[in-house]
């Protein structure tokens, strides 16, 4: 009789772990895949916004954060369900190849020039295009991140505006590889130059108790507008993407709810990114 009830209770408790097994694995959060920019992970704005998102949908994200340019690349080959980059002129080719679908503006900041305090080029305050001539002139060191992400493109261009080639074969011009964190590290160490993202040179200061080496030497230009969108990869090219799930997305980052979120994230008090998704 024990050895009966023994039994039956065995396959009770063995048939209650099935169950129990099956609903955690019914129960596990779908996941999206994505591709962004070192700024929006540098900065700590996907970490903020990621619980956000998985409460609200119940979709867990999980993401790789590259320069812009390898970003459209994961997307071009289907590695990834969506994108969040900031390079319209390579965002708008990649939709018009038919790698990307639902192309959705959402935020933007702007660039600065850093460079040590005693600006030893004498760019204060100047036209962006007149600070990266001087730059030039001067010879002093610059760091460029070197990796088609939507930073080292803006700076491509800003050299172009200011009449100059870009130096890339020059001692001075360090091309470091590297996002836009580490980059602005390595021109602090050699007390040069660099075009950063505001949101990455505010996490930068934080991370300097609000002395850091470098400091802003030139923006306000509105040829440093950083604009950021998200795209979804076109599922009719890689029909194993989670489209669904990529649209829900780019909904929910529009979202007035999601906007107010993004432009109340602050460091040091300060405002790293400010939303404009269209309603």
């Amino acid at each position: 009789m024990r050895k009966h009830k023994r039994l039956t209770f065995v396959l009770a408790l063995a048939a209650l772990l099935a169950v129990t097994a099956g609903a955690a694995v019914a129960a596990k959060a779908p996941v999206l895949r994505m591709a962004t920019t070192t700024s929006t992970d540098n900065t700590g704005l996907l970490d903020y916004l990621a619980p956000l998102f998985q409460k609200d949908t119940g979709i867990e994200i999980q993401w790789v954060s590259v320069g812009t340019g390898k970003a459209l690349e994961y997307g071009r080959n289907g590695d990834v369900d969506v994108v969040l980059v900031h390079d319209p002129d390579a965002e708008k080719k990649f939709v018009a190849d038919g790698a990307g679908v639902n192309r959705r503006q959402v935020m933007y900041n702007d660039f600065v020039i850093l460079g040590p305090k005693s600006d030893p080029a004498g760019i204060k305050g100047m036209k962006v295009e007149d600070a990266m001539k001087k730059i030039g002139e001067k010879q002093a060191p610059f760091a460029s991140r070197a990796d088609k992400s939507g930073t080292h493109m803006a700076e491509l261009k800003l050299w172009k505006a200011a009449g100059m080639g870009v130096p890339d074969k020059q001692n001075w011009y360090i091309q470091t590889g590297q996002g836009m964190l580490e980059t602005i590290n390595v021109a602090g160490e050699r007390k040069g130059y660099v075009l950063a993202d505001r949101g990455t040179f505010i996490k930068y200061e934080a991370n300097f108790k609000g002395n850091p080496p470098l400091v802003i030497q030139v923006e306000g230009d509105p040829n440093l507008r950083n604009q950021y969108s998200v795209i979804a990869v076109n599922p009719s090219k890689w029909p194993g993407v989670k489209y669904d799930l990529a649209l829900k997305y780019i909904n929910w980052l529009g979202s007035p709810k999601t906007q107010k979120a993004i432009g109340d994230y602050k460091l040091m008090n300060k405002q790293l990114f400010f939303p404009n998704a269209k309603q």
